[in-house]
């Protein structure tokens, strides 16, 4: 005789995926069998998907939810228990205790050391950027150049 499959809770999104994982071990199904189930049932739930909402300890989406428990089997009431827990922890309806309230308090950034090997690169590059643009003649106006050699009569193609 099978056990009756978890029930889930109405705390937060860490138990309610811990209760989801506590269901696939009811369950007994590989994640590729809760793929085909789910798709049997008529629901799109991928093997990966899956393993990776059981993996994290966030609210999973609401259609993945109704997927997961279709292929563990769960249905009915049941099945609808599993919804609307999740609905009432997404939607902060769950009253929490004054002694369990916490005060939240802003988060500093910590501060982004940059090494001095990193701007010594830098400038090296930078150096080596403008080096080049300057022997390759980017920052002299060609034109003028050959105008001043023109009206000053030097021949500077002879070296003399």
């Amino acid at each position: 005789m099978r056990t009756a499959p978890p029930a889930p809770p109405g705390t937060d999104a860490a138990a309610f995926t811990a209760a989801l994982r506590r269901l696939k071990a009811w369950s007994g199904l590989s994640y590729r069998e809760l793929q085909r189930r789910a798709a049997d049932a008529g629901h799109v739930l991928p093997h990966s998907t899956a393993a990776t909402m059981l993996g994290r300890d966030r609210l999973p989406r609401e259609e993945l939810v109704v997927a997961f428990v279709a292929a563990c089997g769960v249905r009915g009431a049941s099945a609808q228990a599993w919804v609307d827990a999740r609905i009432t922890i997404a939607c902060g309806l769950l009253e929490t205790p004054p002694e369990h309230t916490v005060q939240i308090t802003p988060v500093r950034r910590p501060r982004v050391r940059r090494s001095r090997w990193a701007f010594g690169a830098a400038a090296a590059l930078l150096a080596a950027l403008l080096g080049g643009a300057a022997a390759g003649g980017v920052f002299t106006d060609h034109e003028e150049v050959q105008q001043t050699q023109v009206s000053s009569g030097a021949d500077l193609s002879s070296g003399k």
